[in-house]
């Protein structure tokens, strides 16, 4: 269960770092903070977020609870109430949650594997 772990771990700040990084891209980026669509570009960078937990996961609802904490995260950087540094911060602490999610549940419903796509 451990390398199961650590491999769900690495796959979810990889698809964060790919989602947050090359997959946004400067266009992406500038729109969601000033543009006549900053609100559609915004929840589309959310939606790719949520795609990629929900990919590496295996779980629509952890997808889901990703685009929605990164809508609520990334709206605080946007309006200044948060640093750069924050917000990746409490990005990759949704990683912590998803996990600790992941491995309760694996314990208490699947037996030992992190996830279903893991087995």
């Amino acid at each position: 269960m451990i390398e199961n772990s650590l491999m769900m771990a690495l796959m979810l700040l990889g698809a964060h770092w790919l989602c947050d990084y090359p997959l946004q891209g400067q266009f992406l980026f500038d729109a969601k903070q000033s543009g006549p669509l900053r609100v559609y570009h915004l929840i589309a960078h959310f939606g790719i977020q949520g795609a990629g937990v929900a990919v590496v996961t295996g779980s629509v609802w952890l997808g889901l609870l990703k685009w929605t904490a990164h809508a609520i995260i990334d709206e605080a950087k946007v309006r200044g109430k948060t640093t750069f540094a924050q917000d990746q911060a409490l990005h990759i602490a949704c990683k912590i949650v998803w996990l600790a999610y992941l491995a309760l549940s694996a314990t208490l419903l699947h037996g030992p594997s992190i996830s279903l796509w893991w087995r």
